[in-house]
């Protein structure tokens, strides 16, 4: 998986002959930008199935009609995944259905049937409904930004849908240097087809059923060039923010905990080396996503957090640039204010 999300990266940005080379930069976690001007980011330092709860409630846009609690069901392998007993007061709350979409890259996911093995094995369906929203195919959806993309391509079981918890794990990721709320409304909530377009900024539309991925001629290796991607999925999360009610709609929360420099869809991460955070939630996913970069950022590299490889990756696939991006389009700010509850 890692190598083909890799060649993907390298690709596209050879094709689209970008580069970044900006490194992240510290920044305080708590804004002192205006309340007038900033976001507001929920955050507790407490990890539980009732602080998940209690967050929720915080965030004040209550949940109602048919409910989808976007998450990663974690590749088989893997088990840094947010776990069943976390979420179930949550789903059970809302009376939500647990939807995923079936991945791109081969693995324990990448069809219907293997999937269901795998959210079955991971203990999902003890908790409630869940729904692979390409199981019956896919649609498009438009993006504001057609920098790269001209759509996106979802599971056709969103339209089943009013509002949308996106229910993301903070971490490592191979191609986008993190993973957090942006990360799980673009390529989370995109069919295959969806998650190879985003990928490859536009450049490819299918999925192999092997697995494999259609790579046009003419792609080589430029490895910091991985803009075109960032930007692409940028652009896909907000059309999936802006077909669930224009935004009014949908709610985002980050868990920080079991932080590996790897993501979920990777069936042998790496053991996290950063002591759990907490969780924060808000309506904006920019604002959220740029609050944890900065939780990860600030921490101290000491006994307790060795911060170093993931910090790196984050720097050298220029990860940071999807809440600029965010930003620059309208989606969200990065400017917050912090409720500590």
């Amino acid at each position: 998986m890692k190598r083909i999300l890799i060649l993907i990266a390298v690709a596209a940005s050879a094709l689209l002959a970008l580069s970044c080379g900006r490194n992240a930069k510290k920044q305080a976690a708590d804004s002192a930008t205006p309340a007038e001007t900033a976001s507001v980011v929920y955050f507790t330092t407490e990890i539980t199935p009732e602080s998940l709860v209690k967050i929720y409630e915080a965030v004040g846009r209550p949940a109602t009609g048919r409910v989808a609690i976007k998450i990663s069901t974690g590749e088989m392998g893997g088990n840094n995944y947010l776990k069943p007993e976390l979420i179930a007061p949550l789903v059970k709350k809302v009376n939500g259905t647990i939807v995923e979409c079936n991945t791109a890259y081969g693995g324990s996911r990448a069809t219907t049937a293997v999937h269901k093995e795998t959210i079955r094995a991971h203990g999902f369906y003890d908790v409630g409904d869940v729904d692979i929203m390409d199981e019956e195919g896919e649609f498009q959806i438009p993006v504001k930004d057609d920098k790269w993309i001209k759509y996106d391509i979802v599971g056709s079981h969103l339209k089943n849908y009013d509002f949308m918890i996106n229910l993301a794990h903070f971490k490592g990721h191979a191609m986008g240097g993190f993973g957090g709320v942006l990360k799980n409304a673009s390529i989370g909530v995109a069919s295959p087809n969806g998650k190879v377009y985003i990928h490859s900024a536009g450049a490819v539309q299918e999925a192999n059923p092997e697995g494999n991925l259609h790579a046009p001629e003419g792609w080589s290796e430029s490895p910091e060039k991985n803009t075109p991607f960032i930007e692409s999925m940028a652009a896909a999360a907000q059309a999936v923010h802006e077909f669930f009610g224009e935004g009014k709609n949908i709610l985002y929360i980050d868990v920080m905990n079991n932080i590996s420099i790897d993501c979920d869809c990777d069936s042998h991460p790496a053991d996290p080396t950063i002591q759990d955070i907490g969780i924060a939630a808000s309506t904006d996913p920019v604002a959220l996503d740029k609050f944890c970069l900065d939780q990860v950022f600030n921490l101290p590299n000491d006994e307790h957090n060795d911060t170093k490889a993931l910090l790196e990756r984050i720097n050298a696939r220029h990860g940071t640039h999807i809440v600029d991006r965010g930003q620059e389009i309208g989606l969200g700010t990065k400017n917050y204010t912090v409720v500590r509850l």
